[in-house]
């Protein structure tokens, strides 16, 4: 995409989706009748390994076909709330896929997705009969708990003790759906063990610090700019790309009222905006309502209509 001045750009720290992306399609398009619309640049952030150990556990426990119905198996299900943890969960089948048409034998339990993008990824693994998904209208953890709770009790509805839930998860995750499934306080015939297995690990790209430096450099001129993050991992390192953070105290430069500010800071939700404050003690000059492309650019587009 050609560079225009008068577009305000959006640094998007993250890793272009494909075919589209819905991010760049909302910020590329002019809407209302607006002319002063936006110029989306990726800037990935992220990059993601499988954990040998998991993903052998989690082999093992295919394999031996412990994630079962039958009140001798490990587990009575799974979940999912990441797409890389799909994609570690297909390799394993892929792997395991040879000379076996019913690998990896999980038709019989239920298979909990937290969203339709994790919904999508895992209807794509192979599996004959298909895997029976549930919870993609949820969106996010604590919804999906809910969910859980009542569907999965249903499920083994003649079971006093439900079987344990398996949850693939990435080295960073947040607990909201093993608190809930085990809360101390629901019912014994109600409560829901749950075993986090670590299959991916998350960390900053080697080479994000200089691509973030010559994004900024080749938007240096522009009267305004955005960067949007979507996650804790790398917030250090945009900060200091930025120019924003104090060496000794690790915390963001205060800045003088007289100074102009250019550079402006939009996260994903809650939980990027805590991590920023409680950090770095910045407050984020947007947070969107919703975590999606449409709360990303409405916030932003909220906040730029507040400083005409």
């Amino acid at each position: 995409m050609a560079s225009d001045s008068s577009k305000i750009p959006v640094l998007l720290l993250k890793t272009k989706s494909t075919p589209t992306d819905a991010y760049e399609d909302i910020f590329s398009t002019p809407r209302d009748g607006d002319e002063s619309y936006f110029e989306p640049t990726f800037v990935p952030v992220l990059q993601h390994q499988f954990e040998d150990d998991g993903m052998q556990q989690l082999e093992t426990l295919l394999r031996e076909k412990q994630i079962n119905k039958d009140p001798e198996g490990a587990y009575g299900g799974l979940i999912f709330t990441s797409q890389r943890a799909v994609e570690a969960f297909a390799k394993v089948v892929d792997d395991g896929n040879k000379g076996d048409g019913n690998w990896p034998h999980l038709q019989d339990v239920p298979i909990y997705s937290v969203g339709p993008a994790t919904t999508r990824a895992l209807k794509a693994v192979p599996q004959n009969p298909p895997l029976q998904i549930f919870g993609e209208h949820t969106g996010n953890g604590d919804a999906l708990a809910q969910f859980i709770l009542e569907h999965y009790g249903e499920w083994y509805r003649e079971r006093l003790t439900k079987p344990s839930l398996l949850f693939l998860v990435g080295e960073q995750r947040r607990d909201i759906i093993p608190k809930t499934l085990m809360d101390e306080t629901l019912p014994d015939d109600t409560r829901i063990r749950v075993s986090e297995l670590i299959v991916y690990g998350t960390g900053v790209m080697e080479s994000f610090a200089g691509d973030f430096a010559g994004v900024l450099q080749k938007t240096a001129d522009r009267p305004s700019r955005w960067v949007v993050v979507f996650s804790p991992t790398g917030c250090d390192s945009m900060l200091k790309g930025l120019g924003m953070l104090d060496s000794e105290t690790g915390k963001v430069i205060e800045r003088s009222g007289e100074e102009k500010r250019t550079t402006y800071i939009a996260t994903i939700g809650p939980t990027t905006r805590n991590f920023l404050k409680r950090t770095f003690d910045y407050e984020p000059e947007v947070c969107a309502e919703k975590p999606s492309p449409e709360g990303v650019w409405q916030g932003i587009t909220e906040f730029m209509k507040k400083l005409t």
